[in-house]
């Protein structure tokens, strides 16, 4: 099972970055999978998650702002992030609800 991330990058406030979640070992469609983000200094906390039939929910944080989605035939998780925040900046990992297996993350950071 490997997750990666990618997409990640420095935007200015206002920006959009989309993340990416490359699975293998498994098949994203039949899993609940979720985006976490992980601030300097806090826990990680979840921010959006899509289930198997795409039902899909968000921190009240991101609400509104991001979306995530999946696409079946390349077996990947996306993150699309709209009109950034400073506070969004974090490094961000996708997961497989009840997985063990974590990526390295991919680092967003937004400037003021």
């Amino acid at each position: 099972v490997q997750l990666v991330e990618s997409g990640g990058g420095l935007v200015q406030a206002g920006g959009s970055l989309r993340l990416s979640c490359a699975a293998s070992g498994f098949i994203v469609s039949v899993n609940d999978m979720e985006w976490y983000r992980q601030a300097p200094g806090k826990q990680r906390e979840r921010v959006a998650t899509i289930s198997t039939i795409g039902t899909t929910g968000y921190a009240d944080s991101v609400k509104g702002r991001f979306a995530i989605s999946r696409d079946n035939a390349k077996n990947t998780v996306y993150l699309q992030m709209n009109s950034l925040k400073p506070e969004d900046t974090a490094v961000y990992y996708c997961h497989r609800l009840g997985g063990l297996n974590w990526g390295q993350g991919t680092q967003v950071t937004v400037s003021s």
